[in-house]
């Protein structure tokens, strides 16, 4: 059962050329039927590994390097199912907001990059 979904931005610095960039993961937590809590990750709808442990950590841009991730943003996403929230019926025809299967696909680094900081050399 899904225990909770979040939207989770990662914020990376190198510890070999002090590049620092952030991406956003999706994050799916689940408990199974042995009560055992699991976390899922994805990264532009794909299935990654943990940003938080090196194996997860995306190479630098720059040097190639793997640093792990820390968390500096979250937003949860509320499972369905919460009395009280609103609601919209979708229409059995399909045509409801049709142009959802067009938009662009948001990407989970197209947001601002963080800015260096001043006493950091750049290479």
């Amino acid at each position: 059962m899904i225990t909770e979904l979040a939207i989770e931005r990662v914020e990376f610095t190198c510890g070999m050329c002090w590049h620092r960039w952030s991406v956003d993961y999706d994050v799916q937590r689940y408990r199974d039927a042995l009560d055992a809590e699991w976390e899922y990750f994805y990264r532009d709808n794909t299935p990654v590994p943990s940003p938080y442990t090196p194996d997860g950590a995306p190479p630098c841009e720059r040097c190639g390097r793997r640093w792990v991730g820390r968390l500096v943003a979250r937003r949860p996403v509320p499972v369905s199912g919460d009395v009280g929230a609103l609601r919209s019926r979708v229409p059995a025809e399909g045509t409801h907001r049709p142009e959802r299967h067009a938009a662009p696909f948001l990407k989970a680094s197209g947001h601002p990059q963080p800015e260096p900081e001043p006493d950091q050399e750049r290479l």
